[in-house]
């Protein structure tokens, strides 16, 4: 597995164990002994470090990906390179299956460079000799997160801000690794790349869905929404005071402002395969109270 040390990939890891699987998990730095976890030391840019992660297993597990980098230089090094380097050392370990975590952001490859990078990584992917499978989450949230816990901070303080408009799709943590280990196991439909949500009609308005983390942080908010020209002056401004460190880079502008994140109804896994069993709402309250426990959101 890579990404094993992120967000989605620790879910994943606890899912697996859950299972009665082993883990092989690639990390930069050391990490806490845990049964039935291998950590092995290394990078996506280090094939040997890769394939020593690939001796044995019977499935690769690529989440690891970079979302925001300053150029293309840095999606090509994160997700095309880091993928293709993942592929190569299945295949010199023997290793069949390939599960491959994409983005919503792969439909859309002429959007920004992160939409070009998953894209490009999955026909990378696509035209590889593994038994792949490909999962596009949508926004993914939960304990544990930090994308969204700024929106959580909003809710708090009674004003959440809004991309320009159109809708989105999420799904709980759990839910996405625990659809990530029954693909690993074997699971699923050869070549198929399935969209994952909630199992929300048509996804959620960003309203509605500032509406919900209202809810669970049990505050009435009030919304506005980021016109897309002040949106991507706010990321040349952020360019030009924090150079390379800048989080609002006009790339990400440019995702943010997208109209439609929304999964694909058609992608859907089969329902004998999975379906989602968090409801947001209650999964918004519970990762709330996670946040507060932790200290990173007021009481």
């Amino acid at each position: 597995m890579t990404g094993g040390t992120g967000f989605v990939g620790g879910a994943t890891i606890d899912a697996a164990l859950a299972r009665g699987h082993q883990v092989r998990a690639l990390t930069r730095k050391p990490q806490p002994v845990r049964d039935g976890v291998m950590w092995i030391d290394g990078t996506l840019d280090d094939v040997a470090s890769l394939e020593r992660l690939c001796a044995g297993a019977d499935c690769v597990l690529h989440i690891a990906g970079v979302v925001n980098a300053p150029d293309r230089a840095g999606f090509i090094a994160g997700n095309i390179t880091g993928t293709q380097n993942m592929l190569t050392a299945a295949a010199r370990a023997g290793v069949a299956r390939f599960v491959h975590v994409s983005s919503l952001a792969a439909r859309e490859p002429g959007l920004s460079n992160y939409c070009w990078s998953k894209a490009e990584a999955e026909a990378q992917v696509a035209a590889s000799d593994r038994e792949w499978t490909m999962v596009r989450p949508p926004a993914v949230y939960g304990p544990g997160d930090t994308e969204m816990l700024d929106l959580f901070r909003m809710a708090s303080r009674g004003l959440v801000m809004l991309p320009p408009g159109g809708r989105m799709s999420v799904v709980h943590v759990a839910d996405l690794a625990r659809l990530l280990v029954q693909l690993a196991a074997g699971a699923g439909d050869g070549h198929a790349i399935y969209e994952v949500d909630d199992g929300t009609l048509r996804g959620w308005s960003h309203a509605e869905f500032a509406d919900a983390l209202g809810g669970a942080v049990g505050r009435q908010v009030r919304t506005m929404r980021t016109p897309e020209l002040a949106l991507h002056l706010a990321a040349r401004a952020d360019r030009m005071l924090r150079g390379r460190k800048a989080k609002l880079t006009p790339d990400r502008a440019r995702y943010i402002a997208h109209s439609d994140w929304t999964a694909d109804p058609l992608r859907r896994p089969p329902r004998a395969l999975w379906e989602p069993e968090i409801a947001t709402r209650k999964g918004l309250a519970e990762t709330a109270r996670w946040y507060r426990a932790k200290g990173w959101l007021k009481a």
